[in-house]
C-alpha cells in the first residue's frame, strides 16, 4: 500500500498502549472497590458486591481464548491487571487465584470440556477450589473421596482454605477414586445438595477471601464433571504461584500509596528532624524512595516471570514440553525469593515515614504487612531456594507445587 506524499503509514499500537486500553475498561471497577476497601477490612464485610462488579465487567473472561467469547489476554497483561486489582483490595484479587487457575486448566482439557465450561465463564459465573485438608491426608493423597453411584458418582469429604469459594458458582474439588490411580478433580455446583460452605477463617492477614471449610455431604457429581489429574509439566503451577506474587506486588502498591498520602499531609514534626514538613524533610523523603524502589522492584520481578510464561506458551519457539514448563516454573521460583521479601520491607518500611499516629487503628495500616505476610505463607520460599539452586547446578527439572499432606510413614 502507498501513501499521499507528506503522509506516513498508521503507527501500529504499541503494546503499552493496548493496555492502557485494556486496562481503562477495569480501572473505573477498581477505584470503586478501593473506595470501599478498609471499611470492609475494620468490618470484615465479605466483598460481594465487588466480586459481582467484576463479574458484571467481564473480569473473569480474560484468559479465555478469543474464540470461545473472552478477551484472550497473554500471561503479562493479565498479571499487570491482578496488580492493579490488588492494590485496590488485595482480598478481592486473591480469591480469584482458583478461578483463574480453573479457567487455565480448561485450556488444557480436550474440545467438549472446554465447550461445557467456557460459555459459563464468559457469562460471569466463577470457580472456587476445595484441594487442601487440615491433617490426615497422606502427602500427594486426599481424604475426600468419589464413589460410584449408578452412571455418577458422589462426593464425600471436608477441606480447608477453600479461597473463593463462598463467592463462587462452581468449586473445582481434589478427590481421590477407589481403584483410579492418582487424584481427580471433581466439578461441583456450590448450591446443590451436600454442599456446605463455611467463613471460618482466622488468619490476621487476608481476612476477606472467603477462604474456610467446605464439606461435601454425598454430592452428586456427573461423569462430564470429573478431571482425571496427574502430575505433569503444564504451566498451571506456576500460574498458581504467580497470582499470589501479583497480589502482593499490589499489595507493596497500596502500602507505597498510603506512604504517599501520610507524608505529603502531615503538618507535625519532630525537633530532632530539619524542623520542615515531612514533605520537605530530606530524610524523610529517602525512605519514601526506598519503599518506592522495593515496591516497582517487587512489580518488575512478577511481570518478568509473567513474560517467560508467554514465551514458554508461544508455539512460534521451538520447545519441548519439559522446556516450556521449565522455563516458566523457574522463573516463578526465582520470583518467589525475592518479591515477599521485598514486599513485607515495604509494608513495615510504610511506619518509618510517619510518627505514632500511625498505628492508629482508624487507619488500619498494619493491613497490608499482615496481608504480605499471610500471602508469603503459601508456598515457603526455602524449598523454592533449594530447587532453583539445584536447577542451576545440576539441570534438575523443578518440582512445581502441587499437593500438600501428611509426611509419609518413616520419612
Amino acid at each position: 500500500m502507498t501513501y499521499a506524499a507528506g503522509t506516513t503509514a498508521p503507527a501500529q499500537e504499541s503494546a503499552e498502549a493496548k493496555y492502557q486500553g485494556l486496562a481503562e475498561r477495569f480501572r473505573p471497577v477498581f477505584a470503586r472497590i478501593a473506595e470501599g476497601s478498609l471499611a470492609r477490612e475494620q468490618d470484615r464485610v465479605l466483598p460481594f458486591e465487588p466480586v459481582r462488579w467484576l463479574n458484571e465487567a467481564g473480569f473473569g473472561r480474560l484468559r479465555v481464548p478469543v474464540e470461545h467469547g473472552g478477551d484472550g489476554i497473554g500471561f503479562e497483561p493479565f498479571f499487570r491487571l491482578l496488580v492493579e486489582l490488588a492494590e485496590a483490595d488485595s482480598s478481592v484479587a486473591h480469591l480469584y487465584r482458583s478461578h483463574f487457575a480453573f479457567v487455565e486448566t480448561v485450556g488444557l482439557e480436550p474440545e467438549e470440556f472446554q465447550n461445557r465450561w467456557y460459555p459459563k465463564v464468559v457469562a460471569g459465573q466463577i470457580f472456587g477450589n476445595a484441594a487442601t485438608e487440615r491433617s490426615g491426608n497422606v502427602l500427594g493423597a486426599t481424604g475426600t473421596t468419589l464413589t460410584r453411584n449408578g452412571e455418577n458418582w458422589l462426593l464425600n469429604g471436608k477441606k480447608f482454605y477453600t479461597t473463593g469459594t463462598i463467592f463462587a458458582e462452581w468449586i473445582a474439588v481434589t478427590a481421590s477414586t477407589e481403584g483410579v490411580e492418582g487424584r481427580q478433580y471433581a466439578v461441583v455446583s456450590t448450591t446443590q445438595p451436600g454442599v456446605e460452605i463455611l467463613d471460618d477463617w482466622d488468619g490476621f492477614g487476608q481476612q476477606l477471601t472467603g477462604t474456610g471449610t467446605t464439606i461435601f455431604r454425598d454430592a452428586a457429581v456427573p461423569q462430564a464433571n470429573i478431571i482425571q489429574r496427574s502430575v505433569s509439566t503444564t504451566h498451571e503451577p506456576a500460574f498458581f504461584q504467580l497470582v499470589l506474587l501479583a497480589v502482593l506486588a499490589g499489595i507493596g502498591r497500596a502500602a507505597l500509596a498510603d506512604a504517599r498520602a501520610l507524608v505529603r499531609d502531615r503538618k507535625r514534626t519532630f525537633n530532632t528532624g530539619s524542623g520542615e514538613l515531612f514533605r520537605h524533610d530530606p530524610l524523610i523523603l529517602q525512605l519514601v524512595g526506598h519503599l518506592s524502589a522495593k515496591v516497582f522492584a517487587a512489580e518488575s520481578v512478577v511481570l518478568a516471570a509473567a513474560r517467560e510464561l508467554d514465551a514458554a506458551a508461544d508455539q512460534a519457539l521451538d520447545l519441548t514440553p519439559e522446556q516450556r514448563y521449565t522455563r516458566g516454573e523457574v522463573a516463578v521460583e526465582k520470583a518467589q525469593l525475592l518479591v515477599p521479601e521485598l514486599v513485607q520491607s515495604a509494608a513495615q518500611q510504610l511506619f518509618d515515614t510517619t510518627g505514632a499516629s500511625s498505628t492508629s487503628k482508624s487507619k488500619s495500616l498494619d493491613r497490608h504487612w499482615r496481608n504480605a505476610r499471610t500471602v508469603s505463607t503459601h508456598n515457603p520460599a526455602v524449598f523454592k531456594a533449594r530447587i532453583v539452586g539445584d536447577h542451576e547446578v545440576n539441570g534438575t527439572v523443578p518440582e512445581g507445587l502441587h499437593s500438600i499432606g501428611d509426611a509419609r510413614a518413616g520419612a
